[in-house]
């Protein structure tokens, strides 16, 4: 038997596009850079309950109305805008991350998608120090953040802010944490 060839005449009624770096981390927890509307009809597929937003600057006004149509809870992780020399990561703090983190370790916020300006050194921070809180080794947690950081490579700081990070400030309570963060 021959395979059937099908021809498409029109596009998908549906634009099913990902954010910038999007990726699942686990299961219903995801992470990406800035959605855009293009974004929108994608993400609505994943029926989010809440949005980290690891940015010192406030989201497009696109996104902010996308959040509010879809009724999804937005947290800001309280990034100081004022970190240091422009540089992506310098507003984390171990506040902020904690922060994040402490709303990620609620399964009750679930699906969830943490993301930044560009899904790569602040998202890459959280993931990092989420990652640690799981028990991964640093040379894992190294090679996923810079996976996502492009041509240009991850920054040894970040890598360093990670590994200095200190789990005992996150209290993660089992009878809300996700299944796979209490393996």
């Amino acid at each position: 038997m021959e395979p059937q060839t099908v021809t498409i005449s029109k596009p998908p009624r549906m634009r099913i596009v990902p954010p910038l770096n999007f990726c699942p981390v686990e299961r219903q927890l995801y992470r990406s850079g800035q959605p855009s509307k293009i974004n929108f009809e994608f993400l609505q597929q994943l029926h989010l309950k809440t949005i980290v937003w690891l940015a010192s600057e406030d989201p497009i006004d696109e996104f902010l109305e996308f959040v509010e149509d879809e009724q999804i809870e937005l947290h800001f992780a309280g990034i100081n805008p004022d970190g240091g020399d422009n540089n992506p990561w310098d507003g984390l703090t171990e506040s902020s991350i904690g922060q994040a983190l402490e709303v990620i370790v609620n399964k009750d916020n679930y699906p969830l998608l943490v993301c930044c300006g560009m899904g790569r050194h602040r998202t890459g921070t959280v993931i990092g120090c989420l990652r640690r809180l799981q028990g991964w080794n640093l040379a894992s947690v190294s090679e996923e953040y810079r996976r996502f950081t492009g041509s240009r490579g991850g920054r040894v700081l970040v890598e360093l802010l990670i590994e200095a990070f200190d789990k005992s400030t996150i209290t993660v309570d089992e009878s809300t944490a996700p299944e796979w963060l209490l393996k």
